[in-house]
Order: C-alpha cells, then sequence, then structure tokens
C-alpha cells in the first residue's frame, strides 16, 4: 500500500487515515508481519481471518449483532493490487453487523473493532469469495487484505418511529421467532439513569405482557428474538412506561429506559392457517374482551394489537354458513370500529380514516364511523369533508347531539379559515398595488428625467446655432 493519506466523512467529523504501510508485491511479506503481529479473531481460532491494529479505537465502544456499522475501507489483493475502496465512491459504507449482508471476514473483523479503530485484516479464501473468487477482479480462492476504518455504528430500529432500538449482546439459537399469542419465558433487568430498578423471570403472552407489568416495547421485541438471545433494547417512553411514569420503581413521566431482555424459551401460538374458522371465532371473542379491558384501563396501544388480530385472523375468511358470514362481518365491524376509537386517543389520524372507510364500505350508514371519521378529519383540517361526514350522521340519527355540535365547529372553523384568507388576499393585492405604485412613480421619474435630459440638447443646440 502506498504512503498517502485520505480524508474521510460521516456527518460533521472529519477523520484522517495515515496508510503508511509499504506496498507488498507477494504474500510472503504479509504472512511474516501477520505472523509477528496479527490477532486470529476467528471464533473456531483457525486464523482464517487475522487482524493488524494501525489505530486504537474507543475504549467500550465496540458494535454488536445487528447494529448498522459505518465502515471507510480499502480492499486488496495479497500482490498489492486494488479491487475495491469506499473512497472512490466518496462516502462510507453501512451494513447491518451479523446479518450475513457482506462476507464471513467482515462480519468478523468489524463484531472485534472499537470505535475510530483502524486495522487490516488479512482473510482466507473460506472467509471472503472461497473457490469461486469474484470475477474478474478477485480470481479463484484469493486471500485478500481489507484496511477498515470503523466510523460509527448504531442499534437496529424495530419501529418506523425509532421508538424500540436493539442492540444483541448473544445471538440466538436457529431462526424462529415467538408470533403474536406465544407464551415466552424471559429474563429481565430494567435500569433508568444507571441504576437497575427490575431484576427478574417472568412469563406472558405475546401482545398481552401489560398483564405481567411487563413494557409495550419488550413485548414488541419478542417477534424479532430467537431462542437464546440476549439483548438490549431501549424504549422510547411511549414503549416503556409513557406519561405517567412508574412511582414503583422511581421513574418519572416520559422517561426512556433500558431492558436487558434475555429469551430463554417461548411456545408458539397456532398460526392463522392452522386454525379453522370455528377456532378463529372463538378467540377472535376472548381477544374482543381483551382489547375492550385495556381500552377501559386507558392502555390503548395494547388494545390496538388485540383488535388488529381479530382482523388479521377474519378479513380474508368467508363463512361457509350465513350465520358465520354474519360473525365474521359483526366481528371485524367491531374491530374496526374499536381500532378507530383507540387511534382516535393516540391522536393517529390517518388510521382512524383508514378503518372508518373499512366500517363504511360495508355498512354506508354507520353512525359512529361517520362520526370518528369526522371527528378526524377535523383534526387535520379537512373542514368540507369533515363537515360532510357530520351531516350524514345527522341524516341517519337526527338526534345526535354531539354531531350537532361538531358541524358548530366545523362552521366556526370554516368562517375564521374564510377571514384569515380573505386578510391573507387584502394583504397580498395591498402589496401588489404598492409595488405597481412604486414602480409606477419610478417611471415617472425616469421619463421626467429624460425629457429634462431632451430640452437641454435641444436649448443646447439652438444656442449653438445662434453662436
Amino acid at each position: 500500500m502506498r504512503g498517502r493519506s485520505e480524508r474521510t466523512s460521516l456527518g460533521s467529523g472529519t477523520t484522517e487515515i495515515n496508510m503508511h504501510k509499504a506496498e507488498f508485491t507477494d504474500g510472503r511479506s504479509i504472512t511474516a508481519l501477520f505472523a509477528k503481529e496479527g490477532i486470529d479473531i476467528t471464533p473456531n481460532k483457525d486464523k482464517g481471518v487475522c487482524k493488524v491494529v494501525k489505530r486504537q479505537g474507543e475504549k467500550g465502544k465496540s458494535p454488536m449483532i445487528g447494529d448498522k456499522v459505518f465502515v471507510h475501507y480499502t480492499g486488496k489483493l495479497l500482490n498489492g493490487k486494488r479491487f475495491d475502496s469506499s473512497f472512490d465512491r466518496k462516502e462510507p459504507f453501512s451494513f447491518n453487523l451479523g446479518k450475513g449482508q457482506v462476507i464471513k471476514a467482515w462480519d468478523i473483523g468489524v463484531t472485534s473493532m472499537l470505535k475510530g479503530e483502524i486495522c487490516t485484516l488479512l482473510c482466507y479464501p473460506e472467509y471472503t469469495y472461497g473457490t469461486a473468487g469474484n470475477p474478474p477482479k478477485i480470481p479463484p480462492n484469493s486471500s485478500l487484505l481489507f484496511e477498515v476504518e470503523l466510523l460509527d455504528f448504531s442499534g437496529e430500529e424495530l419501529t418506523e418511529d425509532g421508538g424500540i432500538v436493539r442492540r444483541i449482546k448473544v445471538k440466538g439459537e436457529g431462526f424462529d421467532n415467538p408470533n403474536d399469542g406465544a407464551t415466552v419465558h424471559v429474563h429481565l433487568e430494567g435500569s433508568y439513569g444507571g441504576r437497575v430498578f427490575e431484576t427478574r423471570d417472568v412469563h406472558f403472552t405475546v401482545g398481552e405482557s401489560e398483564d405481567a407489568g411487563v413494557p409495550l416495547g419488550v413485548d414488541r421485541a419478542m417477534e424479532k428474538m430467537q431462542k437464546g438471545e440476549c439483548c438490549l433494547l431501549y424504549l422510547k417512553p411511549k414503549y416503556g412506561f409513557g406519561t405517567e411514569g412508574k412511582q414503583r420503581y422511581a421513574i418519572g413521566p416520559n422517561a426512556s429506559v433500558v431492558y436487558e431482555v434475555t429469551l430463554k424459551d417461548f411456545v408458539k401460538a397456532k398460526e392463522s392457517w392452522e386454525m379453522d374458522l370455528n377456532d378463529k371465532l372463538e378467540q377472535s371473542l376472548l381477544v374482543k374482551q381483551k382489547g375492550t379491558q385495556y381500552f377501559k384501563a386507558g392502555r390503548y396501544y395494547q388494545a390496538v394489537i388485540q383488535y388488529q388480530r381479530i382482523v388479521s385472523w377474519l378479513e380474508m375468511e368467508c363463512g361457509v354458513s350465513k350465520d358465520q358470514q354474519q360473525g365474521i362481518q359483526d366481528l371485524l365491524l367491531v374491530a374496526h370500529l374499536n381500532l378507530a376509537i383507540c387511534y382516535l386517543r393516540l391522536r393517529d389520524f390517518s388510521n382512524v380514516v383508514e378503518n372508518c372507510n373499512k366500517v363504511i364500505e360495508t355498512d354506508a350508514e354507520n353512525e359512529k364511523a361517520l362520526y370518528r371519521r369526522g371527528v378526524a378529519r377535523l383534526h387535520r383540517n379537512e373542514l368540507s369533508l369533515s363537515l360532510r361526514d357530520f351531516r350524514h350522521v345527522i341524516q341517519v340519527n337526527p338526534s345526535n347531539r354531539a354531531a350537532h355540535s361538531q358541524i358548530t365547529i366545523c362552521q366556526r372553523k370554516m368562517r375564521e379559515h374564510h377571514e384569515q384568507d380573505k386578510k391573507i388576499y387584502a394583504n397580498m393585492f395591498q402589496r401588489f398595488a404598492e409595488h405597481d405604485a412604486k414602480v409606477a412613480q419610478l417611471k415617472r421619474k425616469r421619463d421626467g428625467s429624460k425629457a429634462g435630459d431632451l430640452s437641454s440638447k435641444r436649448k443646447q443646440r439652438r444656442s449653438q446655432d445662434c453662436s
């Protein structure tokens, strides 16, 4: 490798990498270097991946399985020929560690690194591209040399809102996960502000962890874990103890907490395809009761989980008999209506509208669905659509006082918006008029100036003619 300096960046940080090792022209010099300075980092110690640290990283800051890592690297054959580099693309390379997204040598090598570390990895073919190689740049049975800098890493986000972040300390067995309704046996250790506030073993049903006093975030992570896995879960308030906090543990409102969770064992619940229609109808009634229990307790996220189970079981089902078909429709209607009211309490107005639409598709005169959709649309400032929904409610039930009140609110807001628009447009037209007046005034001045210049020139000519 030629002596040179390459500048790398991630975000606002900038790091200088000195590629100071002499370029090798054969594999013997490299082998000698690694025999002297290299560390075997393979799990089975077969020397398939050896590392030489060129710059030490930050102590205590190492990535875990599943983390998203950001690296800069240069890859070479043992004869010194470069075949790839992130510097050529002028941006770091990122991947999820330990997920098989890169060659085995990289998963092993980067796992061993600290943030900010620069190292050189000597990797044998069985840990890179094997007997096939990666033509045309990498021949078959090639050992490879990589220089890698670990720039940064972050945990795996299990939810779209980033409310649950997982970092895996110990990888689990196989590929099977607990499903919704599974019974799980876990060991928990919860901490807040560096203080451990609970340590216990607990059994609970996935989707019903509230019954065992286990936070929602731990419950939601179960479907991503394997037996034997030990992970850290970073939970934002929504997935921890919410706005209430947990007095028992001296945790105040809106606190983020961390749980170390070990999944000791689990028994999966029947999947939808394993249940017959009678099972689904029977289970839906039980789940509906559980959802109502959570709703009354103000546990709206937990209630949503229950009602969504009914939808997942029944939305594609067709009853053999009229009674079965009616039972399916009744349960789906209740599930969508209850989801709508839960989402209203959670202020997730898009999901309110979506679930109300599902009801209205089959029951166009459903008073609750029309009303709840109207409220959601009102919150979204879709005033004309909201007004239409509330008027439809009055057509269905003229004595619905709440709908009458909402119509009054809609009309008032529409007048306010109209007045606001008038002011905006009035000010806009006033500014246009003032601008036009200034332009006209400047034009008159220019025209007057030109006329003065012409008059002056004519007088000057007449004066010259007289002389």
